[in-house]
């Protein structure tokens, strides 16, 4: 897959965010474009200017890992900014076959082992799910569908948090967080966009999502990357009203590409009654649709 163009946009979306004096160079004359000049970069990196503008024209498939290293090292990339530039030399068009991670594509839907919905269904305090990389809903316990109650009566299958962040309503009263929450989820986006590539439910997810979405449009193009792994989020639930959860994500093993997330409240606080109220509303007949 020819990804040129993520590249050049990353790498000019990096080298415009560092400073001369963020970078210990001095700031000279007086700048035409924001950030660091392609041969400041070059310097830095110890490679030719050619070389460099080379790369940022999107060129990295025979980039050795010592001048990505260099590069992430000049742009003062993150470790996760830094993944992903690997990402993106790893599956660019020409680059080694072998470095290529394994890749899924298409829409087609993953048939998921019985026993990891077992072993959700067992999980009966706290709302837990697994996810994809385009942010598919793909399992999940009773009380994580209480708790996404409007994403699960949205119709979208399977649901989508992206989809629901952007494009419903109901998620900038849900999320009080909502602008903070949008930022992780493009994020986690972007990411999965540089580690498969070819993953057109992800294309198809971003096209839609770009189209219908000032908010998400300009999100995506200011080309951040993050990790995430736990954290803390505030909602307002229709049913129990305001709480405040910690979630932990965590890769599973046994289903490469897969997240397992569960949310937890603080034990004796006003979130956690709330979660138990809402675990009782969830095992209700009318809950239940009974």
């Amino acid at each position: 897959m020819d990804n040129r163009a993520e590249v050049r946009e990353f790498l000019v979306s990096r080298r415009a965010k560092i400073t001369p004096e963020e970078a210990g160079l001095s700031g000279g004359t007086r700048r035409r474009v924001p950030g660091l000049r392609r041969s400041e970069v070059a310097a830095l990196a110890d490679v030719s200017v050619e070389y460099y503008a080379k790369l940022e024209r999107g060129n990295v498939a025979g980039a050795s890992p010592a001048v990505l290293e260099a590069v992430a090292r000049a742009l003062r990339l993150d470790d996760a900014e830094r993944a992903h530039l690997l990402h993106l030399a790893q599956t660019a068009e020409g680059a080694d076959v072998l470095v290529r991670p394994r890749q899924r594509s298409g829409n087609k839907q993953r048939t998921l082992h019985r026993s990891l919905q077992w072993t959700l269904d067992a999980i009966t305090a706290v709302p837990a799910f697994v996810n994809n990389g385009r942010l598919d809903l793909l399992a999940e316990n009773r009380l994580a569908r209480a708790f996404y109650s409007d994403l699960y009566a949205g119709g979208s299958r399977p649901p989508n948090l992206a989809r629901y962040q952007f494009l419903d309503a109901a998620a900038r009263h849900f999320y009080a967080d909502w602008d903070r929450i949008a930022d992780m989820t493009v994020d986690l986006l972007r990411t999965e966009a540089g580690r498969n590539p070819h993953d057109k439910g992800l294309h198809d997810l971003v096209g839609e999502l770009s189209t219908r979405s000032d908010e998400f449009r300009g999100r995506w193009g200011a080309h951040n990357v993050r990790r995430h792994g736990t954290g803390q989020k505030r909602f307002h639930h229709p049913i129990v009203g305001d709480v405040t959860l910690t979630w932990q994500a965590m890769a599973m093993a046994a289903e490469p590409g897969l997240t397992l997330v569960v949310y937890t409240a603080e034990p004796g606080s006003p979130s956690a009654d709330a979660l138990e109220l809402l675990a009782s509303w969830a095992a209700s007949p009318r809950a239940a649709g009974e």
